[in-house]
């Protein structure tokens, strides 16, 4: 199992939002097919067929926990990741 694939499957277990790094969210976000664009201190991701925004901003070096989840939330609705991200 590698480094992208342990992420989501954290992700997913929903113990550690946390204790997410913020670098590999948003690497894993791209590796799922998402643009990213840099406005300020906000990441902002989009994908087409996918309606929601994703927006994120660290806190230091780990993303916010609600954040987390609300990537979380498109991942479950959307079945993103569920084959081989690495």
């Amino acid at each position: 199992m590698g480094k992208y694939s342990k992420l989501r499957k954290k992700i997913f277990a929903g113990g550690a939002d946390n204790n997410i790094e913020f670098a590999a969210l948003c690497q894993l976000l791209v590796r799922l097919g998402f643009d990213e664009r840099v406005k300020g201190g906000h990441n902002i991701f989009t994908r087409d067929g996918i309606d929601e925004i994703i927006n994120l901003q660290p806190k230091a070096s780990k993303a916010k926990a609600y954040q987390v989840k609300q990537v979380r939330n498109i991942l479950v609705k959307y079945r993103l990741g569920e084959s081989n991200v690495d």
